[in-house]
């Protein structure tokens, strides 16, 4: 139960940029219980472990969006940031599990990289589905259409029938 509690929590904090899954330095020491400079300190000690596909630094539109979508900013002196923040993607995930050592940076490694593997399970069976429905939308379009092309059928035979009825048969 434990481990489907921290994969919700894990699965809140991964966002959409660039059309990258990514989670963004502040959540990630949160989750392995740093502060966001330390954590940001031992990636940059290692930053030839991050090429740009595995960490990259939003743009100010980039954060400012994302800040829309949710609360980063808490009320105070001193509470704003200063940088904008580093986001990593699924493989700079990994990366981190090879830089932080700590008995809590694996655990939490182990339960991001169980998240990534279920949304892929996820996201297979999502398309699998969506193609077996295009394929049963495909089979019943050509049924469909039989049954339609028979209605028109039996259409144009009653007006033919129709035609030929004129007035009123009375019955003696």
């Amino acid at each position: 139960m434990k481990e489907l509690s921290i994969q919700s929590e894990i699965r809140s904090r991964i966002y959409t940029i660039r059309n990258k899954e990514v989670m963004l330095d502040e959540d990630l020491a949160e989750l392995y219980e740093v502060d966001t400079k330390v954590f940001n300190q031992a990636v940059k000690r290692n930053i030839e472990r991050f090429p740009d596909d595995f960490m990259f630094q939003l743009s100010e539109k980039e954060y400012e969006s994302l800040r829309s979508q949710i609360v980063t900013l808490k009320n105070g002196r001193g509470q704003h940031r200063k940088y904008l923040p580093y986001v990593f993607t699924e493989q700079g995930l990994y990366m981190l599990s090879a830089v932080l050592k700590s008995s809590v940076a694996i655990e939490v490694s182990i339960e991001i990289m169980r998240t990534f593997t279920k949304m892929k399970e996820f996201s297979m069976h999502y398309n699998s589905l969506a193609r077996q429905i295009m394929e049963l939308e495909r089979k019943h379009d050509k049924k469909f259409k039989e049954v339609f092309k028979h209605l028109d059928e039996i259409v144009s035979e009653t007006q033919k029938t129709d035609e030929k009825i004129m007035g009123f048969i009375r019955k003696e």
